[in-house]
C-alpha cells in the first residue's frame, strides 16, 4: 500500500504524519511499529522525535547521503516525477495545440 502527501513546505512533515498515522491506526485496527527515513531536518527535529517515542514509534534513520537504503521510495518517487512530467507536456501541448 502507498500513501502519497504532496506539501509546500517540509516544515508540514510533523503535522502531516500525526494526522497519518491517526487515519491509519483507525481505517486497520494495527499500530504503527517503525518508521524510516532520511536525516532531513523534518524528521530530526525534537518535536517529532518526541512524538514518535510517545506515540512508541521506533524512528530509524537512513546513513546520509545513502538514497539506495530506502529503494522503493526512490523508485516511486522517480516514477511520480516522470508522470507529472509527462501531465504537464501533454498539457502544455492542448493549450497550446
Amino acid at each position: 500500500m502507498c500513501w502519497i502527501f504532496f506539501l509546500k513546505h517540509k516544515s508540514e512533515v510533523a503535522q502531516i504524519f500525526w494526522k497519518f498515522r491517526a487515519r491509519v491506526e483507525n481505517e486497520s485496527g494495527c499500530r504503527i511499529q517503525t518508521l524510516r527515513s532520511d536525516n532531513g531536518k523534518e524528521y530530526t527535529s525534537d518535536a517529532f522525535n518526541r512524538f514518535c517515542e510517545e506515540a512508541g514509534i521506533q524512528h530509524q534513520l537512513t546513513a546520509p547521503y545513502t538514497p539506495q537504503q530506502n529503494g522503493v521510495s526512490e523508485r516511486r518517487n522517480r516514477f511520480i516525477f516522470e508522470m507529472t512530467r509527462c501531465m504537464l507536456y501533454e498539457s502544455a501541448e492542448a493549450i497550446l495545440g
